[in-house]
């Protein structure tokens, strides 16, 4: 089956993997919180940037690679950490992990993931980046860096957006806890599901397994709380300094939109910038992501990531036209992988790939750092 012809775009992948996963965890996928103003905004503005084509250019091969923390990556783009990735698929971390190998993509692990940095070690290849909820304890948080390191993890990536658990209102009204807890109203919907039924069942519903290590038999807490909330810290100045000093390796700063913030994250030794509003997850006032990122751009010649809201191929054009040296994904990921099990990475990735190829031959464009020539 060409799957091209019959999942062209990611809202097809999207279709689908509503169809192939229980109601309450697409809810938690797809869900923002408030009144998902934000999540509205970034699809909006995204919308709004506007490329110049240009005509008689011949026949034009562009190049896809940029450099990234000393790698020269073959994509402009890769594989955001998510929470309890694994609840979306089975084993999707590992899957993803594998595809980020095969792609020579950045893969990025969650604190809050289903699986530790040890159980993807083998998958990561160089590529993992490890995304950390800052521990309280000192001690946790010097443990958690060297089991990351030891699995191979070269980047570490500070998430400084959720200061505090946001409410998520329609991933609670579909009743998922955490740890998920099959009520019979939520078994049902499993049973509609049988691959992901299947699968769940041979590896067992997922938890998170590396703050289980530290904070154990926690159980009953809200659908937008976890048990990593009774370890973890709003984290201040002072604590990217300790975080700094404790790592050796690129440390990024994800969740930066105010430009004002960016001297002192330089002041502070970080070596990325990652422009995100959490896809609308966390606050519903935020501005878009792509909004924040020009400003930012004018005030760093750091590496700058960006995400939230990214649809396809052309978001990722628009978002290098704007400033940003990288784009990451997440919810697109696991679309794929509701849509396609296995199959899904490495047809999502190809799917961008042809995106961005489309798109820069109607720009003209061989060079993605000549993008930014093509704002209208």
């Amino acid at each position: 089956m060409n799957l091209h012809k019959k999942y062209p775009g990611l809202s097809d992948l999207k279709a689908q993997a509503r169809r192939r996963m229980p109601w309450f965890v697409f809810e938690y996928l797809d869900s923002a919180t408030g009144t998902e103003k934000t999540q509205a905004r970034n699809r909006q503005k995204l919308d709004e940037i506007v490329l110049m084509p240009s005509i008689l250019h011949g026949e034009t091969e562009p190049d896809l690679s940029v450099d990234l923390f000393g790698q020269r990556l073959a994509l402009p783009f890769g594989i955001s950490p998510v929470g309890m990735s694994g609840l979306f698929w089975p084993d999707a971390e590992r899957i993803l992990a594998q595809a980020a190998t095969r792609h020579g993509m950045p893969y990025g692990l969650s604190t809050v993931a289903s699986r530790t940095p040890e159980d993807v070690a083998e998958c990561v290849n160089g590529n993992g980046w490890f995304q950390i909820y800052p521990p309280r304890d000192p001690e946790i948080r010097a443990d958690m860096l060297q089991r990351a390191r030891a699995a191979g993890f070269s980047t570490l990536v500070l998430t400084v957006d959720v200061p505090v658990a946001s409410r998520r209102e329609r991933q609670v009204r579909s009743g998922l806890t955490s740890p998920p807890r099959l009520t019979p109203r939520l078994l049902t919907q499993v049973a509609r599901c049988p691959a992901w039924a299947m699968g769940m069942a041979r590896l067992g519903m997922p938890r998170m397994r590396l703050i289980d290590s530290y904070a154990s038999n926690v159980t009953g807490l809200g659908s937008t709380q976890h048990a990593g909330y009774l370890l973890r810290t709003s984290p201040d100045w002072d604590y990217l300094k300790a975080l700094r000093d404790g790592w050796n390796g690129p440390l990024v700063v994800k969740g930066v939109l105010d430009p004002r913030d960016v001297a002192p994250l330089e002041a502070a030794g970080v070596d990325g910038i990652w422009v995100s509003n959490h896809a609308g997850r966390q606050f519903d006032a935020a501005p878009a992501s792509i909004e924040a990122l020009p400003a930012i751009r004018a005030e760093t010649r750091l590496p700058v990531i960006f995400d939230s809201g990214v649809e396809g191929g052309l978001d990722i054009c628009r978002a290098i036209a704007l400033g940003a040296d990288f784009v990451m994904l997440g919810r697109a990921w696991h679309f794929a992988l509701g849509a396609l099990g296995t199959k899904g990475p490495d047809h999502l990735v190809d799917m961008l790939r042809q995106d961005l190829v489309a798109n820069l031959g109607q720009m003209g464009v061989t060079r993605l750092t000549d993008l930014p020539g093509r704002l209208a």
